[in-house]
């Protein structure tokens, strides 16, 4: 039995480019998530998918029922892979997650997903705080741009700010490529 999950967050048909709340790169990011399940369906990795919806009929995105609220098809779950439907950033919060981490007897934990300054960020710091070793493979995050005070943040820059601290204190931020090379 292994003791390490994968944990794919919130990789979802509205970010796409076709869907309600595009997330810049997210092809990419999902591209690298999609390799990153294929190495933990092959390595035997406890696997879990999170779905984000928002229960509103006047949600911008991820309305319960809708195709855009749906996991995208390249990291579609297979039988025996973990959905854990969420309704908050923290994929911990009000959710079966830490259970099902816990009766699997899981210690580390491999994070993706989007979006990489919402979901991923609570995300990874409340494993942190729950006691978990992290790995968070940077690349195949994703993040959007944001406007703050009348200033436009481009996604590459919000994504920077948010790894950086992440790599600082919570976790080992590393690329697919290195996870993969077993640098994870």
């Amino acid at each position: 039995m292994t003791s390490t999950a994968l944990i794919l967050v919130d990789i979802q048909n509205d970010y796409f480019n076709d869907g309600r709340w595009p997330v810049d790169k997210m092809k990419q990011a999902c591209a690298n998530a999609a390799r990153l399940l294929a190495h933990g369906r092959e390595e035997g990795l406890a696997i879990f998918h999170i779905r984000h919806e928002i229960p509103s009929d006047t949600a911008p995105f991820f309305r319960p029922g809708t195709k855009g609220a749906e996991i995208h098809a390249s990291v579609a779950p297979k039988a025996g892979e973990t959905v854990i439907p969420k309704h908050r950033p923290n994929s911990f919060q009000d959710t079966g997650l830490q259970e099902a981490l816990q009766a699997q007897g899981i210690t580390d934990l491999v994070i993706c997903g989007a979006m990489s300054q919402m979901c991923i960020d609570s995300t990874t710091r409340a494993a942190v705080d729950l006691g978990y070793k992290v790995t968070l493979v940077q690349d195949a995050c994703g993040a959007k741009e944001q406007i703050f005070n009348g200033l436009t943040v481009p996604a590459a820059q919000v994504h920077a700010a948010f790894m950086a601290p992440l790599a600082m204190s919570f976790a080992q931020v590393v690329s697919t490529d290195a996870y993969l090379a077993g640098g994870g």
